[in-house]
């Protein structure tokens, strides 16, 4: 049996720590230079000199990556050289060959090296950065791979979260208070306030799903399905999409309900975990499973579509004797649901309690993941 430890670390999105920090030393190195008892023509010497070398190292990258590249012209850039040539060398192609002319311009102004002796510093450029690079001294980190990767948007997480909102999401909960509506009218009204009418999505960071909640907690148990939602997609009449309304064993020994479901993108990056052609790391799926929460909290943030029709809630798994910590966790989300909306909901409840037998159990919005470190761990 699973149990849960609430509040489980998301990574915030990247700052500008990193170029503050850039700036920083480049003030402690300024500060420095100009404590030291050396002339500034040679200090600048040095600089234009190792400015160069950056912009040789820049420009002899791409021109490497263009020799590979030149081989996938038509597969993957449409037959065109020029798409080639940019994916190469930009920006080297524009900022680093102007950057380059200057710092030759400002070398051979400054300073009295004859022709040969400037030829001879730049063919012992090429070769430091040719070497550099053979022995895969200049790969970028994970961090920048990372970085690089949630800026455009393309890590797997992200692609895995718009396509759960896009194909799923987008098109059930606009249309989750009229489906719940058609349910009360054929059960007794059993689902009462309609400030609760919203899907309880559960979204576990060690993406270890249950295809049957009562697997994953004994007091949570299967009730009956909202009337489905038939759509054409793709080529598909009429599919259909549907949610299970559970009912969930309160400490109280009261019954209570509520929609409730995983986020299936989640199993996925479990399965892809499990396989080797994948090779997709354990310490990959945690940081991917942390993205996705972080992802999919922001895009549903921004859908009008979506408001108040939904709650994600974020759990982590721990090692803790209690079975029924998964249940717990989602009354405790009930609990402040109805707290929030209590003001507004108080005029359709007789009970005086937060929680009564037959109100709906859904959860609101308002509680997202919460992002607490910046590393992702």
């Amino acid at each position: 049996m699973p149990c849960v430890q609430t509040s489980p670390i998301i990574p915030k999105p990247r700052g500008r720590r990193a170029h503050y920090a850039t700036w920083g030393f480049i003030v402690l190195c300024i500060f420095a230079m100009y404590h030291m008892e050396q002339s500034w023509h040679h200090l600048a010497e040095y600089i234009t000199f190792y400015f160069a070398a950056l912009q040789i190292g820049a420009l002899l990258r791409g021109v490497c990556n263009l020799m590979e590249e030149i081989w996938h012209v038509q597969s993957r850039y449409r037959s065109s050289w020029w798409r080639v040539v940019v994916a190469c060398l930009s920006p080297s192609l524009r900022r680093h060959m102007l950057l380059l002319l200057i710092s030759i311009c400002a070398y051979m102004a400054l300073f009295s090296d004859t022709g040969l002796q400037l030829f001879l510093n730049l063919i012992l450029l090429c070769l430091c950065q040719l070497l550099s690079f053979a022995f895969g001294l200049q790969s970028p980190s994970a961090v920048e791979v990372s970085e690089i990767c949630e800026k455009n948007n393309r890590n797997v997480a992200q692609g895995l979260a718009w396509s759960y909102y896009v194909g799923y999401l987008k098109l059930v909960l606009p249309r989750l208070k009229d489906l719940i509506s058609e349910f009360n009218r054929a059960n007794n009204n059993l689902l009462k306030c309609k400030e609760t009418w919203k899907l309880h999505i559960l979204l576990p960071v060690s993406c270890e799903i249950y295809d049957d909640l009562q697997k994953a907690d004994s007091h949570i148990q299967y009730w009956k399905d909202l009337p489905a939602l038939q759509l054409d997609r793709a080529g598909t009449k009429w599919r259909s999409y549907k949610q299970s309304i559970y009912t969930i064993l309160g400490e109280d020994k009261k019954l209570y309900y509520c929609i409730v479901e995983y986020a299936p993108p989640l199993q996925s990056l479990y399965a892809m975990s499990q396989d080797e052609s994948a090779a997709f790391s354990r310490e990959d799926r945690l940081e991917q499973a942390q993205l996705f929460c972080r992802t999919l909290g922001e895009i549903l943030q921004h859908s009008k579509e979506c408001v108040g029709c939904y709650r994600l809630i974020v759990y982590e798994e721990s090692g803790d004797s209690d079975s029924h910590l998964l249940s717990k966790e989602i009354l405790r989300h009930i609990r402040q649901q109805h707290l929030e909306e209590y003001t507004m909901c108080e005029g359709n409840h007789e009970s005086t309690t937060f929680l009564s037998t037959e109100p709906s159990i859904l959860i609101s919005d308002s509680e997202l993941p919460r992002p607490l470190r910046s590393d992702g761990f």
